[in-house]
């Protein structure tokens, strides 16, 4: 099953189950990251559908940033703001296969001040 499959793939693999395990009916903020942009989304795993999202490829943020950690920082205000408003509180952290350093990190601690709990 792993033969073949990046290191990447694995990291984002492991993490998952993971949160599976430990996070219960929580639903899961995913984060991905690009070379240019930063995308982040509060999926209900158990509906399979997505509660909130936020990105820097949104109009408002668009102009002003890019691939940094003031774009993700503002990223993370979004998606915390549109989850709350949704609703949702409490969340499982997903960063998938991307270490949590930098943008990834910025971002999580930016949804933690606006109010979100995980």
């Amino acid at each position: 099953m792993t033969k073949g499959m990046s290191l990447f793939e694995k990291r984002r693999r492991r993490n998952r189950t993971a949160l599976r395990a430990r996070g219960g009916q929580r639903p899961r903020l995913s984060v991905h990251r690009s070379g240019k942009h930063i995308y982040a989304q509060v999926i209900d795993d158990a509906q399979g559908t997505t509660v909130a999202s936020a990105s820097t490829l949104e109009k408002d943020v668009r102009g002003t940033a890019g691939s940094n950690v003031a774009a993700a920082t503002e990223v993370g205000k979004r998606v915390a703001e549109a989850a709350k408003a949704a609703g949702v509180t409490q969340v499982v952290f997903d960063r998938g296969g991307f270490l949590f350093h930098g943008r990834v990190k910025a971002l999580a601690e930016a949804a933690r001040e606006a109010g979100l709990e995980f």
